[in-house]
């Protein structure tokens, strides 16, 4: 169905995400609780896949249908296939780590729009690839098979992919910030995001 749009997984699985997230931190719930406001605010469909120590945090934020628990730690590459597969009928996938939760809302909408006539397509912010990355759902079959952190690489390396400019630096990993809580810290305190010259 034409009608479909491409969905977000925001993925809080691994064992990072967990530290980051922690149950009863609330900056790291703020950083899960700030993943699926970017999701929800694109107007894109979403599904949160959250290792079990994090359901609570992401059922504060959506409904059950939203959300896939899976066992803590999983990894990047199962939480991708497990996503996929309960989204089995989408025409895409925009795939965002819960612990990189700084991306705009239109920068998932340009990627998501990109899959109609790209297999992969990613954020770049001045000419420097970033996340998140979306597969079109031409990739399902590779998608589901997924396992361990560098399955999704493998794809990116083996099919074409397109760069989606985006005038947004929340893509790109900060010199020197180590998970997605001391990043959104720096952004707080307003030293993230500024020219590094």
């Amino acid at each position: 169905m034409s009608s479909l749009r491409p969905v977000v997984l925001v993925l809080g699985c691994s064992a990072r995400s967990a530290r980051v997230a922690g149950a009863g931190d609330g900056a790291g719930d703020g950083v899960l609780a700030q993943a699926i406001a970017c999701a929800r605010a694109s107007a894109l469909p979403l599904l949160a896949v959250v290792g079990a120590s994090l359901m609570p945090l992401a059922l504060a934020h959506l409904p059950v249908r939203d959300v896939l628990p899976l066992p803590d730690g999983c990894g990047l590459g199962a939480a991708i296939a497990a996503g996929v597969a309960a989204r089995v009928d989408a025409p895409g996938w925009v795939i965002l780590p819960a612990t990189r939760p700084l991306a705009q809302p239109a920068t998932l909408a340009a990627v998501a729009r990109a899959l109609a006539q790209h297999p992969v397509a990613y954020a770049q912010h001045q000419g420097r690839p970033g996340r998140p990355v979306g597969f079109a759902a031409e990739l399902y079959s590779e998608l589901v098979q997924l396992d361990g952190n560098d399955g999704a690489r493998r794809l990116l390396a083996r099919y074409p992919s397109v760069g989606v400019d985006v005038d947004d630096p929340g893509t790109l990993p900060e010199p020197g910030v180590t998970d997605g809580l001391t990043l959104l810290r720096a952004v707080a305190a307003g030293t993230a995001g500024r020219s590094h010259h």
